[in-house]
C-alpha cells in the first residue's frame, strides 16, 4: 500500500525493514546501521495493512496476534525496537495516533477509565492478574515473583539478583525501625512483604484486589516462615483508609498505575490519613517523562483496562494537596527495559508452556505487550519513578547517606535459603 510505504519510508531510516506482500512483491526500507536490527515481515492480506493504518498500535498488535502479519527474519521484539528506536522521544520523536479524532477519543476514554470506582477496580485487576499464577511463574524471578521494574546497579546481574537489589533499594528508602507497622499497597504475590518481614523487625499488612495473588502470597509467607508477622487481605486501599488504620511506613510498588487519574487526590489523601505523623512512604511507579497523556487502545483493550501511566507533574500535584513532602525522587530510566528484556527471553523460552496454558494468539499478544513496553522504556517516554514521602520534614536524616548504608547492609545479610515459589 502506498500510504503505508510512505509511513515506513519516513519511519525507518536506520536498520532495515523488508515487507513482503501477497502479490509476491518485497519492499525494503532503511539502511543497515549499528545497533539497529534487520527485520522481514510478511502480510497475508491487505487487511493487515489497513488495520495498521487505522490504528498503528492496536492494528499492528491484532494483525500479529491473528497471523495476518508474520515475522520471517528477527522477532516481534526486533520489529518494535526498529520502529521505535528510529524516532526516540529524547530527540522529539513520538508515536502519534492516526488522527486527531482518535487521539481525542483515547484521551476521553482514559479520563473516564480514570474514575476507577472500587467496584470496577477489582474487575480491572482480575483481567490481568487473575489469569492464573502459572503464567507468571514462567517468566518472573523465582524467589520473589516481582512483577515490577528490577534494579540493575551493575552489569552481569541475573534477574533474580536484580529483583533482590530492587527490594533492598526500596527497603533502604523506608528507613525501617524495629517494631514498626508497614502497609504494602498492591502487594502482588507477597514478595515485598515477605522480604521486609525477613530482613527487618517489622510487621506487614499487604493488600491486593487479586484473589489469585492473595492465595499464593499467603502460601509463600507460610513457606518463608514469616506468616506470623504478615497479614494479607483482599481489600481496596480506600476501604482500608475508611477503617481508620494507621501505619509507620507505607510502600506501594507497581500499583499506582492502576489508580486512575480521577482518583489521584483520593489516593494521596488516604495515604496521608493512614501514615503516622513521623511516617515514611515510598511510591514506585511507571511514569511519563513528559506531561500527562492517554492510554493507548491496545493496552486498554488487552493488557491493563483502566490503567494509566502518570506524569511526575500530576503525581506530585496531587500529593502536594495533602502536604505530603516529596523528600526524595529517583528516575530509574532504563532499569525497566532491562527487566522487560529478561521477561521476554523467559517467555520465548517457555513458549510451548504458555501456548498450552492459553493458545498461540495469547502468546503473540503477550510477547507484543512485552516488546512494546521495552521499546517505550528504551526509546519512548516511559520511565520508573521512586518517590519518597514524609509528613514531617524532620522524619529522616539530613542527608541521603543512610540509604546507601542500609542498602549495603541488606544485600550483605541476604537470608538463605531462597523462598519456594
Amino acid at each position: 500500500m502506498a500510504i503505508l510505504d510512505r509511513f515506513l519510508e519516513r519511519g525507518v531510516r536506520r536498520g532495515v525493514l523488508e515487507v513482503a506482500r501477497p502479490d509476491g512483491s518485497v519492499k525494503r526500507f532503511g539502511e543497515p546501521a549499528e545497533g539497529f536490527p534487520e527485520v522481514r515481515v510478511r502480510f497475508a492480506s491487505g487487511k493487515a495493512e489497513r488495520r495498521i493504518l487505522a490504528d498503528p498500535r492496536l492494528g499492528a498488535a491484532e494483525a500479529f496476534m491473528d497471523g495476518e502479519m508474520t515475522i520471517e527474519q528477527g522477532d516481534i521484539m526486533a520489529l518494535v525496537h526498529l520502529l521505535r528506536a528510529n524516532s526516540p522521544w529524547d530527540k522529539g520523536g513520538e508515536v502519534r495516533e492516526a488522527s486527531r479524532l482518535k487521539a481525542m477519543r483515547n484521551r476521553l476514554v482514559t479520563l473516564y477509565d480514570g474514575l476507577n470506582r472500587s467496584s470496577k477496580a477489582k474487575a480491572n485487576v482480575a483481567h490481568h492478574y487473575d489469569i492464573g499464577n502459572a503464567l507468571y511463574r514462567l517468566f518472573l524471578d523465582s524467589e520473589h515473583m516481582q512483577y515490577s521494574c528490577a534494579y540493575w546497579p551493575r552489569d552481569g546481574m541475573t534477574l533474580e539478583q536484580a529483583q533482590e537489589a530492587k527490594l533492598a533499594h526500596i527497603a533502604a528508602k523506608l528507613a525501617l525501625e524495629p517494631g514498626q507497622k508497614v502497609l504494602d499497597i498492591g502487594c502482588g504475590w507477597g514478595g515485598m512483604a515477605i522480604y521486609l518481614a525477613k530482613h527487618a523487625d517489622v510487621s506487614v499488612k499487604g493488600i491486593t484486589l487479586s484473589e489469585e495473588q492473595l492465595a499464593l502470597a499467603r502460601e509463600r509467607a507460610l513457606a518463608a516462615g514469616v506468616a506470623g508477622r504478615i497479614e494479607f487481605e483482599l481489600v481496596d486501599y480506600r476501604d482500608l483508609a475508611d477503617r481508620g488504620e494507621t501505619f509507620d511506613r507505607i510502600v506501594s510498588v507497581g500499583m499506582f498505575e492502576h489508580v486512575g487519574q480521577a482518583q489521584y487526590d483520593r489516593y494521596f489523601r488516604d495515604c496521608a490519613r493512614m501514615l503516622a505523623d513521623d511516617g515514611v512512604m515510598l511510591l514506585h511507579t511507571i511514569g511519563r517523562m513528559g506531561g500527562p497523556g492517554a492510554t493507548d487502545a491496545f493496552t486498554r483493550k488487552y493488557i491493563f483496562p483502566g490503567g494509566y501511566i502518570p506524569a511526575l507533574s500530576e503525581t506530585v500535584a496531587s500529593s502536594e494537596k495533602v502536604r505530603l513532602i516529596a523528600s526524595d525522587v529517583e528516575n530509574l530510566r532504563l532499569h525497566y527495559a532491562l527487566t522487560l528484556r529478561e521477561w521476554y527471553k523467559r517467555c520465548v523460552a517457555n513458549k510451548d508452556a504458555i501456548v498450552a496454558l492459553y493458545d498461540e494468539r495469547f502468546y503473540r499478544m503477550w510477547t507484543f505487550y512485552l516488546s512494546g513496553a521495552t521499546a517505550a522504556f528504551e526509546s519512548g517516554s516511559m520511565c520508573n519513578y521512586q518517590i519518597q514521602y514524609t509528613r514531617n520534614r524532620r522524619a529522616l536524616p539530613l542527608t541521603r547517606d543512610y540509604m546507601a548504608a542500609s542498602e549495603a547492609d541488606l544485600l550483605s545479610s541476604r537470608v538463605q535459603p531462597a523462598i519456594a515459589p
